[in-house]
């Protein structure tokens, strides 16, 4: 699977947290280490993790990671310049690639093989998880978008992207709305932690 790539993205500056929620504690981990994890453990083996706030914590960690590194000066701008960010990383090698939120742990391999075999099966451009006829993440892109991505207006958002290239969409049915849950506040996180235990 060397020709999928992953960005995963941890820039963002947990708000309604009130503390940087990638380095919280996630099982014998933190966040953003059960994310990196459930990545490598699906193949995929370029793994890029796009920093911004708390970027020197974080990268204590993923440093120590099989993953590449980037830092998006831009992160305050939203979500969108931090995946520009990523895509800026990849390489000719990469056929697609998958979009990830760094604040959703409970996304296991099974979700991202579903979503890579049905890329490899259909040739569908992006892919999707739906769980109970609701997208979630990631989102998986056929490398043809790229420019389509770094070319998209700081105000708009990948669903646009998703929107626009309708015809071109792959919806995969998963069994766990783990795809549909991040963790933006308190209770968010103490959900997701009780469903591990």
């Amino acid at each position: 699977m060397s020709e999928i790539w992953a960005i995963i993205l941890a820039a963002g500056e947990s708000k309604r947290m009130h503390q940087p929620k990638m380095l919280l504690p996630f099982g014998d981990k933190t966040i953003i280490e059960k994310v990196i994890g459930n990545v490598i453990s699906s193949g995929i083996k370029r793994v890029i993790v796009v920093l911004g706030s708390n970027k020197d914590n974080i990268l204590i960690l993923t440093k120590k990671l099989p993953v590449m590194n980037c830092y998006n000066k831009n992160y305050r701008q939203g979500m969108l310049s931090s995946v520009q960010s990523g895509f800026r990383q990849l390489d000719d090698t990469c056929r697609a690639v998958l979009v990830f939120l760094g604040d959703q742990p409970g996304i296991g391999p099974d979700v991202i093989n579903s979503l890579t075999d049905a890329y490899g099966k259909t040739g569908k451009g992006i892919i999707m998880p739906v769980f109970n006829n609701e997208r979630g993440h990631p989102l998986l892109f056929d490398s043809k978008y790229r420019d389509e991505v770094m070319g998209l207006d700081p105000s708009a958002t990948l669903r646009d992207l998703v929107q626009k290239f309708a015809d071109d969409v792959l919806e995969v049915e998963v069994k766990t709305e783990s795809v549909l849950k991040d963790i933006d506040t308190k209770d968010d996180y103490i959900n997701e932690i009780n469903k591990t235990n």
